[in-house]
């Protein structure tokens, strides 16, 4: 009698159903709009949630969560960004996890990582006011929010949202997702078990994004506007067109005359850098390595860093600096330096312009270091024995653990009379002499120069530099062949002996792997460009000279005064082969990327006048008791080094 009853049911309800099923008629008329579509079909590999997770102030952050189907106890890999979290978590439209995520989740998706990737208040679908590299709760912001608030309260509630999760949460981000990582392990969660800062945002005036050494990175206007206008215009740009920046900017005046030639002076943080272009409090209460030095570390960390980061190549050595002498050869404090450029980690490692490496070497840091560092904290398995530190040796092209960083000794190489370089102290002094002219600034890339393309902008540290060698304006400090490698683990450290006949300068120091006139190992011609003779730039950096007493408290220079300048370049593993010559590069302007110095003192550069621009006679000192150095962070090389290497190709 059930049974009947039951076939009765469903014979009444199956028409139901098929009338309800039958869309609507339409006509010429009919509205051409959906409600909604979902891409993600019932044969899609993953589960893709959208969520609101309230903070303690009540403000909600648009968070997506992606994990494969199926998965049961993973752990929560968590990314907070200001770029887009749902255009990050569905990149491409395809059912496949593996797709629609950035290539640096594949691995951890594939094996039963939960990814959540959350757009930080202010920007694109969350709640709040955005603050750009909001600063930690303390004497610059008295609100009680600040990221690592926000972070522990987003892991808070995915620990007890997420069902198939293990409890277990690890940061992972490069770049401003770098910094929101670092703020995840300031009053941690107590689920927060490991965290990677991958080029982190630190310490935004030494060495970071907007200023190197007090000199302003002209492109950051571009990245202001951006993130002013993330919410309202969806990322409004400078609508400069596709010319040469170089005649662009020029034509402009100073960087405060850009700024109101595009209208962009009132936009907040426009005005937080113009009216504070000094190492004051406002700058230095911001430092993240500062924050870090003055708290404990809880939370297992890897920084991460390329060799060639031409965005954030201050901030991860930075951090790692300020923690050594507690945390140095623990299991909580690890860096790594790779053959790459900003945010290079995350992508393919094969090459970096005209270099070409013997593997995918950002694949294999993220498969053979990285995933087993989380895995051990977030999933529990055995310990891989992480080391300390990882640096990948350019010029032989391998892998290196080392106990600490850095492990070179420093090591003076001198600026000699007839400009060449030695480490033998020059016994006679001398000096050598250019005329630096703001009306033609030595440009930072060949002609023409577009910022926007990519193309130029990831690979301009590595650039040949011959295209200035031989200008009038650059002096190029050359050894002799030599007869040994030269191997530096370290950041090298600027030594210069300089004065000018203005009163301000800036200083650029460029040190270069010269490589031999011939070139045996040359990729497949056509391929690439041939590297014999090639100036591989190794690292690059400028002082504003103003701050060669105070950071905070600029001065005029004194006319024909010799200053002595202490800075340093990148952090770097490197060795200088055989039959290679190193180079000292040394000039005063890198334009446009950085804005040019009037070499006349005002006290606020931003806002120079076309008058103040002039010409300046300047000199660089070498040998007795002005000797001009680049220290370098010389290792005895361990092991055979191949008899020559080209192209970053070792045979």
């Amino acid at each position: 009698m059930n049974a009947k009853i039951l076939l009765r049911t469903a014979a009444a309800v199956l028409p139901l159903l098929a009338v309800a099923a039958t869309p609507p008629a339409v006509t010429p008329m009919t509205p051409d709009v959906v409600a909604s579509y979902d891409q993600v079909k019932p044969w899609a590999d993953f589960v893709r949630r959208e969520v609101m997770i309230p903070m303690r102030d009540g403000t909600k952050l648009y968070t997506v969560i992606v994990m494969k189907k199926g998965t049961r106890g993973g752990p929560i890999l968590l990314t907070r960004s200001p770029y887009d979290a749902h255009g990050d978590a569905f990149r491409t439209n395809s059912q496949r996890a593996d797709d629609i995520l950035p290539a640096m989740y594949k691995e951890f998706v594939d094996d039963g990582y939960i990814i959540a990737i959350q757009d930080i208040r202010g920007l694109h679908r969350s709640e709040g006011t955005f603050i750009l590299t909001r600063p930690i709760v303390g004497p610059l912001n008295n609100s009680g929010i600040d990221e690592s608030t926000d972070a522990y309260d987003t892991i808070d509630w995915l620990v007890k949202n997420t069902p198939e999760s293990n409890g277990r949460v690890g940061t992972i981000g490069s770049s401003y997702l770098g910094f929101t990582t670092l703020m995840s392990e300031i009053n941690p969660h107590p689920a927060l078990k490991a965290a990677v800062p991958e080029s982190p945002m630190v310490d935004t005036w030494k060495g970071d994004d907007d200023f190197h050494n007090g000199a302003f990175r002209v492109p950051s206007y571009d990245y202001f506007l951006v993130m002013s206008t993330g919410k309202a215009d969806a990322g409004a740009a400078i609508a400069r067109g596709q010319g040469d920046d170089y005649s662009a900017y020029l034509e402009s005046g100073s960087a405060g005359d850009v700024s109101r030639k595009w209208g962009i002076e009132n936009v907040p943080f426009v005005r937080k850098v113009e009216d504070n272009p000094a190492y004051t409090d406002f700058w230095s209460l911001q430092a993240v390595d500062k924050w870090f030095a003055a708290r404990p570390l809880t939370v297992p960390t890897m920084l991460e860093v390329g060799q060639w980061d031409q965005e954030d190549s201050y901030g991860a050595p930075a951090v790692y600096r300020a923690l050594k002498a507690k945390y140095e050869g623990t299991d909580l404090l690890h860096l790594v330096i790779g053959p790459w450029r900003h945010s290079g980690a995350n992508h393919y490692g094969y090459e970096l312009g005209d270099l070409t490496f013997t593997g995918d070497t950002a694949r294999e840091w993220r498969t053979r270091y990285m995933k087993p560092f989380l895995d051990h904290y977030l999933k529990g398995t055995p310990d891989p024995h992480t080391p300390s530190v990882l640096t990948y040796a350019t010029g032989i092209d391998r892998w290196e653990a080392s106990p600490r960083w850095p492990m070179g000794t420093p090591t003076p190489l001198y600026l000699t009379p007839g400009q060449g370089t030695s480490f033998t102290r020059p016994a006679s002094a001398g000096s050598a002499g250019y005329i630096s002219d703001p009306a033609n600034p030595v440009p930072f890339l060949p002609r023409p120069v577009n910022m926007g393309d990519e193309n130029q902008w990831h690979v301009w540290l590595v650039h040949d530099q011959r295209f200035v060698d031989g200008r009038p304006d650059v002096l190029s400090f050359t050894g002799a062949p030599l007869t040994a490698p030269v191997h530096i683990m370290g950041q090298p450290e600027v030594d210069l002996f300089a004065s000018t006949s203005g009163t301000d300068s800036d200083w650029v120091v460029k040190l270069i792997d010269v490589y031999p006139n011939d070139a045996p190992e040359d990729p497949v011609q056509g391929a690439k460009p041939s590297t014999a003779g090639y100036e591989l730039p190794i690292g690059i950096d400028i002082f504003r000279g103003r701050y060669v007493h105070d950071l905070a408290r600029p001065a005029a220079l004194r006319p024909g005064k010799v200053e002595e300048y202490r800075f340093t370049t990148p952090n770097v593993d490197h060795v200088f082969l055989p039959g290679h010559r190193i180079m000292v590069q040394v000039q005063s302007s890198l334009f446009p990327l950085y804005d040019r110095n009037p070499q006349t003192f005002v006290p606020n550069i931003f806002f120079a006048k076309p008058g103040d621009y002039r010409v300046a006679q300047q000199r660089i000192y070498t040998g007795g008791a002005t000797p001009s150095a680049v220290f370098l962070p010389v290792v005895p090389l361990v092991g055979p080094a191949p008899a020559y290497c080209s192209g970053g190709v070792c045979c």
